[in-house]
């Protein structure tokens, strides 16, 4: 639908199917088109990229991308909780504060 986030994506690259993968796990629907072999797919991507055919590409409802994001930066995107990192853990043993 027009709502959906639409996800340019190849068969070869292991990050679009990791991002694949995680939104899936978080229920985010999403237009999935494949690159590969689509001719027009790759032109249009190439376009929005300004020269690049970079997968994963992602284009949000409002317009804006993201192109070969970190699942971080997905998450915060998306408005998903994030996982502690490293550091929010060792603070979590340790007792620190958020520098925050």
């Amino acid at each position: 639908t027009l709502d959906d986030i639409t996800l340019y994506v190849s068969n070869w690259c292991s990050h679009s199917r990791s991002v694949e993968r995680f939104l899936e796990q978080n229920s985010v629907p999403v237009h999935k088109i494949k690159i590969d072999g689509d001719n027009e797919a790759r032109a249009e991507l190439i376009e929005i990229n300004e020269g690049y055919a970079s997968v994963p590409t992602l284009v949000f409802p409002d317009g804006t991308k993201m192109t070969e994001p970190s699942l971080n930066q997905l998450r915060h995107k998306l408005g998903l909780e994030s996982e502690p990192g490293l550091m929010e853990r060792i603070r979590g043993v340790l007792g620190g504060k958020d520098s925050d």
